[in-house]
């Protein structure tokens, strides 16, 4: 086996070469997450708004559901889709089993229960009068809406950050529904484990390379946001 070194050193050199297969499984990755993240967004921005200003019937019930859908491992919710989705399933008419489609689907799944639950506790952190207030001073509930979630929009930004960094990581439901197809639904995460499972490693770390940066990066763009907040507050 290579040393970790060589290994290391090849893989950065593999990713600086602009490999053409290595940048389409980045590509197919960014896609396909940023995609469920973007559809399940709206959504969850509404819900977790929902749970923190109004009291219904079932509220703590709803609060407790999503609350548990965070620890549902993601081979589970694989194995939910690919029941659904398989040619005996109730979907399986719609042939999504083993396309980007059915990854997105499974992502949606994954991140939506985070992005709720930590919306939930960003709008929390603003006090219930603030919607009754904006709404006496004649402001529609849209605007209302807009601008409490400007009050917290930092603590939405981590919220967007950590949902992303959790399905584009995992490997179990993209796995399983995606099938890891060359060239159409193969990802960094599945990727990485095909590679270690052949014994070639050089690709294996420059797809793990490119996790780590991401992860740096995003963190990073979320301590200049909160940075430069605080410096505008302070001036």
């Amino acid at each position: 086996m290579e040393s970790i070194s060589s290994a290391t050193l090849l893989a950065i050199q593999l990713l600086l070469s602009g490999d053409a297969e290595l940048w389409q499984i980045i590509g197919i990755s960014f896609r396909v997450s940023l995609t469920a993240l973007l559809l399940a967004l709206p959504l969850a921005l509404l819900v977790g708004f929902a749970l923190a200003f109004w009291r219904f019937p079932g509220h703590w019930l709803l609060v407790t559901l999503n609350n548990t859908l965070l620890a549902v491992p993601t081979v589970v919710i694989g194995l939910l889709l690919f029941l659904l989705l398989s040619r005996s399933g109730p979907l399986g008419d719609l042939r999504l089993l083993f396309s980007q489609p059915a990854m997105v689907m499974g992502q949606w799944l994954m991140c939506l229960p985070i992005l709720i639950a930590m919306s939930h506790a960003a709008y929390q952190s603003i006090s219930r009068h603030a919607w009754e207030t904006s709404r006496t001073l004649g402001l529609s509930r849209l605007r209302s809406l807009w601008l409490i979630t400007l009050e917290v929009r930092f603590a939405l930004l981590a919220a967007v950050v950590t949902a992303f960094g959790r399905i584009v990581a995992e490997v179990g439901c993209a796995m399983m529904v995606g099938g890891n197809i060359a060239g159409y639904t193969r990802t960094i995460t599945t990727a990485i484990a095909l590679e270690t499972s052949k014994g070639s490693y050089v690709q294996g770390i420059a797809l793990g390379l490119v996790l780590l940066l991401l992860a740096l990066g995003l963190n990073l763009l979320v301590g200049i946001c909160r940075g430069t907040s605080t410096q505008g507050v302070a001036h």
